[in-house]
C-alpha cells in the first residue's frame, strides 16, 4: 500500500514537472515567434499580420468605436498590427478596468486607461504588468532617444523596484504653455481704461483689483465687475505661491516643496509664508475683490459669467480660446508677481511627463512587437499622426510651414467645435494618452498664439527645477492613501476656510497641531524617502 502511494506520488510529481516544462516551452516559443516576426526596423513592425486586443478608456470628446476611425485604420496599414478596440467610457473606466484586472481575463495592453500610478506598481509587481525596461532598451529607440536626452523624466518614470511598467506621456520640454496649461489674465481694455499696467507686484496686483471694484471700467453703470473670477481658489494660489516663495518644485506638489537648505523635503501649508500668503488672499476676498463663491462656483457659471464680460481677472486657459463672447480678445497674459520680502517666481508649471499612459500584460504573446506599436507614438512621424492626421485629409501646411487643420476642420460645416471635428479622425481631444506631444502638431487651446504669448512672458520667472510625482513602495503608498490623504484634505479645507474667514487666523497653530497629531511626521518621512529615490534612480 505504501509502494503504491509513493508510486502515485512520483507520478503526480512528474507530471507536474511536465506540465509546467510544457507552459515555459509554449511562453518561450511564442517570445522567440514574436522577435522572428519582427522586421528589422521602421515600418511594418512585423512580417506577418498579427492581432492586438487593447482596452482603451474613452474621453467624452472622442469617437465612441476607435475600431474605425481614421487614425487607426491608417496605422493598421502603416504596422501591419490590427487592434481590436475594446472601449470603455470614462464614467465606468474605473469599474470595468479593475474588473478586467481581477478576473484574470487580461486584454493584450491598456492604453488611456488612466491606471492610478499606485496601481501600476501594483500590478507590476504581481506581474500583470510586464517590465519594460529591456523592451524599451531594445525595441523602443524612439523613447529610449528621448530618456538618453531627459535623465529626468526616465528618473521619474521609474518605480522603486527599478522597473519602468508604462509608456508615458511626454510633453516637449521646450513647450511652455503646455506645461503651465493656466496663466494669469488681466482685461487689458480695463487697465487702459484706469490708465494702470499689468500688475508687476503683489501690492499692483491689490490696487487693479480694487480700482475694477471701485472705478467701473467697462463704462457700463448696469454691470457689476467682478475684479478676479476662477473655477477655483486654487488658481489664484498657483499664481502666487512664488510671490511668498513657496510651492518651488512646481504645481504637481500642491503641499510640499524643497526646503531653503536645499536639501529637506519642507510641508509648506504650515510655514509661515503659506500663512501670509492666505492673510493676503483673505484681504482680498472680505474686500470683494474675488468672486464671492469662487469655493463652489460651477464650470458652467463661471464661463456664462466670462461670457458676460465682467471678469477684471482671472487664472484659467486663454480665454481668446476658451470663454464666449465679445470680449474673450480683451485679455492680456500677466507675470509673475514679486511678493512682500522679494521673491519672484512663477510656480505653476507642470513636470514634462505622466507616469500612466500604456501597459503591456502578461497576457500580451507579441510584447516586442507591442513595444515597437507604441514607440512610433515617440517619433515625430509619429506625434504628427497621433495629432494632425493624414495631410491632404486632416491637415494642412501654410506657406510658412506651419500645420493647421484643413478647413472642413477648422471651421466645419454642420457646426461642430474643433475637438468634435478633429474626433471624427483623431482619438486625442479630452483624453490621457500616451506618446510625446509636440508643439508644431498640438492644436488645443495651448498650442494658439494667445497662450503661447503668454508663457514667454512667465518664462524668465520659471521656477530653476520642477520635480515629478513622486512613486511610493506599497507599504508608503497605504499610508499615503490614509493618512496622507486625510492631512491633504484637511489642508484643503482650512485653507478655504481661513481665506473665507469662516476660521480666524488666531486658530493657526491649533491648526498647524492637528497637522502633527495626523501623522504629519511620518507622511513627511514617506516623502523625504521618495524625493531621495528619485534622486539616486
Amino acid at each position: 500500500m505504501k509502494l503504491k502511494k509513493l508510486f502515485i506520488l512520483m507520478t503526480l510529481i512528474v507530471l507536474l514537472l511536465a506540465a509546467c516544462s510544457n507552459s515555459g516551452s509554449s511562453g518561450d516559443a511564442a517570445a522567440e515567434e514574436d522577435l522572428d516576426n519582427l522586421t528589422d526596423s521602421g515600418l511594418p513592425i512585423v512580417e506577418e499580420s498579427i492581432d492586438l486586443n487593447i482596452f482603451a478608456g474613452k474621453a467624452p470628446a472622442t469617437a465612441d468605436d476607435w475600431n474605425d476611425v481614421l487614425i487607426w485604420n491608417e496605422y493598421e496599414e502603416m504596422s501591419n498590427i490590427n487592434v481590436e478596440w475594446d472601449m470603455v467610457p470614462h464614467e465606468g473606466l474605473s469599474e470595468k478596468r479593475n474588473l478586467a484586472l481581477a478576473s484574470g481575463d487580461l486584454p493584450d495592453a491598456f492604453h488611456s486607461a488612466v491606471i492610478p500610478v499606485p496601481d501600476i506598481f501594483k500590478y507590476g509587481q504581481q506581474g500583470t504588468f510586464i517590465p519594460l525596461n529591456d523592451l524599451i532598451e531594445e525595441h523602443a529607440p524612439n523613447l529610449k532617444q528621448i530618456l538618453e536626452e531627459y535623465p529626468e523624466v526616465e528618473k521619474a518614470i521609474t518605480f522603486p523596484d527599478g522597473n519602468i511598467y508604462s509608456f508615458p506621456l511626454i510633453y516637449d520640454p521646450e513647450f511652455s504653455a503646455l506645461r503651465i496649461s493656466e496663466g494669469p489674465w488681466f482685461r487689458e481694455d480695463w487697465l487702459e481704461e484706469l490708465d494702470m499696467d499689468v500688475p508687476e507686484t503683489t501690492d499692483e496686483f491689490y490696487e487693479y483689483l480694487k480700482a475694477v471694484k471701485e472705478g467701473n471700467p467697462s463704462g457700463d453703470e448696469s454691470i457689476e465687475e467682478i475684479p478676479f473670477g476662477g473655477l477655483s481658489i486654487n488658481g489664484l494660489l498657483t499664481y502666487l505661491k512664488g510671490s511668498y516663495g513657496i510651492g518651488n518644485k512646481g504645481k504637481g506638489h500642491r503641499f510640499i516643496d524643497l526646503d531653503p537648505d536645499g536639501e529637506t523635503v519642507r510641508f509648506y501649508p504650515t510655514t509661515d509664508n503659506y500663512k501670509e500668503m492666505l492673510e493676503f488672499v483673505h484681504k482680498l476676498y472680505d474686500e470683494g475683490l474675488i468672486e464671492e463663491n469662487i469655493f463652489s462656483i460651477s464650470a458652467e457659471q463661471f464661463y456664462a459669467n466670462a461670457g458676460d464680460g465682467v471678469y477684471g481677472s482671472t487664472y484659467n486657459h486663454s480665454p481668446a480660446e476658451l470663454f464666449p463672447g465679445e470680449h474673450r480678445t480683451d485679455y492680456t497674459g500677466g507675470v509673475a508677481l514679486e511678493g512682500p520680502y522679494g521673491d519672484q517666481e512663477f510656480a505653476g508649471i507642470g513636470f514634462p511627463s505622466g507616469t500612466s499612459g500604456f501597459v503591456i500584460t502578461s497576457s500580451n504573446e507579441n510584447p516586442a512587437a507591442t513595444a515597437r506599436w507604441m514607440d512610433y507614438f515617440y517619433s515625430d512621424e509619429g506625434a504628427e499622426l497621433f495629432f494632425m492626421g493624414i495631410e491632404g485629409e486632416t491637415f494642412e501646411k501654410t506657406e510658412d510651414g506651419e500645420y493647421q487643420y484643413v478647413e472642413e476642420i477648422r471651421d466645419n460645416p454642420d457646426g461642430l467645435t474643433l475637438d468634435q471635428a478633429v474626433a471624427q479622425y483623431l482619438t486625442w481631444p479630452g483624453g490621457q494618452y500616451p506618446g510625446i506631444l509636440m508643439e508644431d502638431y498640438f492644436k488645443g487651446a495651448e498650442g494658439a498664439e494667445s497662450s503661447k504669448g503668454a508663457a514667454e512672458k512667465l518664462e524668465p520667472d520659471f521656477i530653476d527645477e520642477v520635480w515629478p510625482s513622486f512613486t511610493y513602495t506599497e507599504e508608503e503608498n497605504n499610508t499615503m492613501t490614509s493618512v496622507g490623504a486625510d492631512i491633504e484634505k484637511y489642508v484643503e479645507e482650512m485653507t478655504d476656510q481661513f481665506i473665507s474667514g469662516q476660521t480666524s487666523f488666531t486658530q493657526w497653530d491649533d491648526y498647524v497641531e492637528t497637522l502633527e497629531s495626523m501623522g504629519l511626521e511620518q507622511y513627511m518621512e514617506i516623502q523625504q524617502d521618495a524625493y531621495e529615490r528619485y534622486l539616486s534612480n
